[in-house]
């Protein structure tokens, strides 16, 4: 569906092409601050504008609907709206016909009896992310009000583009191609306390994957050493404890044990698939003619998608942290 969470609960609705995209938001605590400004930072850094990126740009300037009062959090659930200015639909009536590689358009028209909104992927579309970066900012938010030690840190960094730690030389490989690249994102978050998450379905893996894979384009999770551990020996990957406080020696667990974070940081990374929107020519079928045919997707996109993911991970990961911390002070 399209809600996540136990208590603090998130549903996001709109289209890429629609008049709104937006978040709804029940669990918020009253009393916490609510102003436009406490998203702009998130918000910018989703942005597009940067090489490698969509030409889209809108304002996304949040309009609370419910659940604000005097820019403070109501506890009433929150609803956030982002205006869509910025479309151009007919790029995609164009190719109505012709279901793009890579993308939900043929799922989607078999699900839905093609009745989806298919202009710019409709529902499925990665303009949706900006109601999940605003969802995060709530979640920030509250993580700080209910956090009793030190500040909880959560960062997102890009590791890799198009198999290059060099950016730059990653994203010039696409650009020399034509095509698109995908790319490699860790988050790292710290200060955590020990015993979030609940064994066996709730682990915090589980909750944080479930999540991460409500990102658009996300294709696979690896926790600490990841999939490194299958070339290790158990003496190597174990982490052993240096003191009474949880620290360990090392980290290959990722800051997560039997489901449970134990105390070190987390530590995880994510696989960012190729835009599958890319000019490169390919082979396709024509629903209307019934052959395979040549096709180059037109329109407006992102070179690279991992370059505007961090912020996104950084709010999926947000989110369910603060549902854990609640879960627990409750």
């Amino acid at each position: 569906m399209n809600s996540f969470g136990r208590l603090f609960r998130v549903s996001i609705f709109g289209e890429s092409h629609g008049d709104f995209v937006g978040v709804n938001i029940d669990g918020c605590p009253a009393g916490i601050g609510m102003a436009a400004a406490d998203f702009a930072e998130d918000i910018e850094r989703r942005k597009p504008g940067a090489k490698g990126t969509t030409p889209r740009k809108e304002d996304d300037i949040p309009q609370f609907i419910s659940g604000v009062f005097n820019e403070k959090a109501t506890g009433a659930p929150l609803t956030i709206l982002f205006k869509n200015s910025n479309t151009r639909s007919g790029d995609y009536e164009k190719q109505r016909a012709v279901p793009r590689p890579g993308h939900a358009d043929f799922v989607a028209h078999k699900k839905f009896n093609g009745f989806e909104d298919y202009r710019g992927g409709g529902h499925f579309s990665g303009r949706l992310t900006v109601a999940i970066v605003a969802a995060g900012v709530v979640a920030k938010k509250i993580i700080e009000s209910i956090s009793t030690g030190n500040k909880i840190g959560i960062h997102s960094t890009i590791l890799e583009i198009g198999g290059e730690t060099d950016i730059e030389k990653g994203l010039q490989k696409a650009i020399d191609e034509k095509d698109s690249v995908g790319g490699i994102v860790e988050c790292r978050v710290n200060n955590l306390p020990i015993g979030l998450g609940e064994p066996f379905f709730d682990s915090a893996e589980s909750i944080i994957s479930h999540a991460v894979f409500s990102i658009p384009a996300v294709k696979g999770i690896e926790f600490g050493a990841g999939f490194a551990a299958a070339k290790m020996f158990g003496s190597q990957h174990n982490d052993a404890l240096i003191n009474a406080d949880g620290t360990t020696k090392t980290n290959n667990a990722g800051g997560i044990l039997g489901g449970i974070t134990n105390g070190n940081d987390l530590v995880f990374r994510i696989v960012v698939k190729p835009t599958s929107s890319t000019p490169k020519e390919q082979q396709t079928l024509n629903s209307e003619t019934g052959n395979v045919e040549p096709f180059s997707v037109k329109g407006r996109h992102d070179l690279c998608i991992a370059l505007r993911v961090p912020v996104i991970l950084e709010a999926v990961t947000a989110m369910v942290i603060a549902d854990l911390m609640l879960i627990t002070k409750k």
